[in-house]
């Protein structure tokens, strides 16, 4: 993982950008603002994820799975989250065999399809390998992209993608402001709240890998160059702050605390994190002490677009 983004652009310079699978790229509905990304074959083999999914009682989950024989910690190969203007859709790829006589959503037909609905929320299951999930506008506008579509609504959002190593498996990309991050992003156990941050940066893309630890970076701009320069003096005071806030007996706590570091150029903000395997689970657990173990859960209020 590289900060391609400070490097001198040359004419040799090439940039990547994240894979997607090309049937959830197909199924982006038009006016999408944001996008994220997981290859969760890749990432459920990791320590990381052992520890922050499968060592956990999650009741609901559990429930689901027994309800309906599908088990998404399982049974998932990629998921791709999309705001839209109604909300958000979630694309699936992986090998779905769900019992949908037991479930209580109400069948609705849509074109070729049928979608499950509960309220404003619905999914469904195309075939054995490809589900789709959400409100139920950005859902049928998922579908109908599917069927009947340019498939070029990802284009847009992908080209502000190209800086994203293709290699790591957890990604995202936003035209609008950092949402997704700020509404998903737990408090330290210090009582710090980094999603003041991100809530400071649009125009942000962020990527992260799990492989030998935890490694990630969040990039953004803002309106001015000041803007900039305030928001990295904010970044460094929170993690300075975290530092002082480290208990005398935890001093591997600061090993952690020094896995974080921000840089500025212009209007652009990148905040790097670098967490080596033996402090993974004092990061996990630091989040895990502000949040009684609970964590914020995720939203999905991902980013939409100004």
């Amino acid at each position: 993982m590289k900060r391609i983004w400070l490097l001198p652009l040359t004419g040799g310079l090439l940039f990547a950008q994240p894979r997607v699978d090309n049937v959830l790229e197909k199924m982006v509905p038009p006016g999408a603002t944001s996008l994220v990304g997981a290859r969760m074959d890749e990432i459920r083999n990791t320590d990381f994820y052992k520890e922050m999914v499968e060592q956990r009682k999650l009741p609901q989950v559990d429930e689901f799975a027994r309800e309906t024989g599908f088990d998404p910690r399982r049974d998932v190969r990629e998921l791709l989250f999309v705001t839209t203007k109604t909300g958000g859709v979630l694309l699936a790829r992986g090998n779905f065999k769900v019992d949908l006589t037991t479930t209580d959503f109400k069948p609705v037909r849509h074109g070729v399809y049928t979608v499950r609905v509960s309220g404003t929320n619905g999914f469904c299951i195309l075939d054995k390998t490809l589900a789709v999930a959400g409100d139920i506008p950005s859902v049928n506008a998922a579908l109908d992209e599917w069927t009947r579509g340019s498939h070029m609504a990802a284009q847009p959002l992908l080209s502000h993608a190209k800086q994203i190593d293709g290699a790591d498996p957890f990604w995202g990309v936003s035209t609008g402001f950092a949402g997704f991050i700020a509404d998903n992003m737990p408090r330290a156990a210090s009582g710090i709240d980094f999603s003041k941050i991100f809530r400071g940066l649009e125009d942000t893309w962020f990527e992260a890998t799990f492989a030998g630890g935890f490694k990630g970076m969040v990039h953004g701009a803002t309106a001015t160059d000041q803007d900039a320069i305030n928001l990295r003096d904010t970044a460094k005071g929170m993690i300075g702050f975290g530092r002082l806030s480290v208990p005398e007996n935890q001093p591997e706590m600061l090993k952690l605390w020094d896995g974080f570091s921000v840089a500025q150029e212009g209007r652009s903000v990148a905040i790097d994190v670098d967490i080596p395997q033996n402090l993974v689970d004092r990061l996990i657990h630091m989040f895990d002490a502000a949040t009684g173990g609970r964590g914020r859960g995720f939203s999905g209020r991902a980013g939409r677009g100004r």
